[in-house]
């Protein structure tokens, strides 16, 4: 997941025409092709998405589950986290159907390859969504329960 492709600098809309040929996070300007996760770190996203889900039915909330794109102005960044909560109304990105922009909840299956990325830049990067609230993460490889006052961190 850290090899850009080629070296080269990409506006966001040269990515957003490339993005349908493959699962890519973009940014600021270099692609980086996203590996595809095990049958566990799939188990663990939908697990945590269907918990939600019952949780928030009949709340103002919809549930996304590993391939809704968010877009983050302010690092020039288009990820894929592996859970979202946003709450309605939904807003996307101007002039997008398929990119949101307001998660208030967002949860992120660590593997070996992204654990510190997910715990450092990119919880940067998600501090700086003024409607993000709260970070989940979840280690795959052991089983504890870890919760600090910035995020919350689940292994299992």
């Amino acid at each position: 997941m850290t090899q850009a492709l080629e070296q080269r600098i990409y506006t966001p809309d040269e990515y957003l025409e490339l993005a349908s040929e493959t699962r890519s996070e973009y940014r600021n300007g270099a692609i980086i092709p996203m590996t595809g996760g095990t049958p566990d770190h799939n188990e663990l996203a939908i697990n945590l998405a269907a918990l939600l889900k019952f949780a928030l039915r009949g709340k103002p909330y919809r549930i996304f589950a590993t391939d809704q794109r968010l877009w983050i102005p302010d690092r020039n960044l288009y990820t894929y986290p592996d859970v979202m909560v946003v709450e309605k109304p939904l807003q996307l990105q101007t002039g997008r159907t398929d990119t949101v922009i307001n998660p208030c909840f967002i949860a992120e299956v660590l593997s070996k390859s992204t654990q510190d990325y997910d715990h450092g830049e990119k919880f940067s990067t998600y501090r700086t969504i003024g409607s993000f609230r709260e970070y989940f993460l979840i280690d795959q490889y052991s089983i504890h329960i870890f919760k600090s006052q910035l995020f919350v961190y689940i292994s299992g």
